[in-house]
């Protein structure tokens, strides 16, 4: 039996195929009879690229593919084409419709990628702001500790010079106080020196 299936090609954890057809005795990536596409799911969109023509003719002549290729032929409309055919649309003019329906997938794969280059180049540019932004805040958030320091040290300043105002007056009293006192002994000390005084130009 025939089989259309996928073969692997490309490096190591890298994988591509191409979709051949071959005996279905033969291994998986060994001798192929013919060569009628390539598939490269790593791509975004994928790849697909089928020989329309080539494809139609090994489906129509009994080929059977593989799971994996019936999902890719359908996808493509290939299998829907080939309904066609056998109903006895003419080969070319499926082929031209399967050739314009690939150049349209491409127009608008280059359409969805240049929409979305704009985005990419936004995306780095926001991050840049908000980069700048940043220092920023942080300068004046630095600004304002030192304000806040100084009101706290002119507030306890004012709260000191406030406290230590009412000890003057005490202190004044006090050495009035004292002067009097002393005024005081020195008028008695006197007073008993002119007392003494007295008593001795008595005597």
């Amino acid at each position: 039996m025939v089989k259309i299936r996928l073969r692997r090609v490309g490096a190591r954890k890298q994988p591509s195929y191409r979709i051949v057809v071959a005996d279905s005795r033969a291994p998986r990536d060994g001798r192929f009879i013919e060569a009628i596409g390539v598939y490269n799911p790593r791509t975004e969109p994928e790849t697909v690229v089928i020989e329309e023509d080539r494809a139609l003719y090994w489906l129509n002549v009994g080929a059977q593919p593989t799971e994996s290729v019936a999902r890719i032929f359908e996808t493509y409309g290939t299998l829907e084409r080939l309904e066609r055919l056998q109903a006895g649309e003419s080969l070319e003019a499926l082929v031209a419709e399967a050739e314009a329906a690939r150049e349209e997938a491409a127009v608008e794969a280059e359409a969805e990628t240049a929409e979305a280059e704009p985005e990419a180049e936004e995306e780095p540019e926001e991050a840049e702001e908000a980069e700048e932004a940043e220092p920023e805040t942080e300068e004046e958030e630095v600004v304002e500790e030192p304000e806040a320091e100084a009101e706290e040290v002119t507030e306890e300043a004012a709260e000191a010079s406030e406290a230590a105002e009412p000890a003057e007056p005490e202190e004044a009293v006090e050495e009035g106080a004292s002067e009097e006192a002393t005024s005081s002994e020195e008028d008695a000390s006197s007073e008993e020196d002119a007392s003494s005084t007295e008593e001795e130009e008595q005597e």
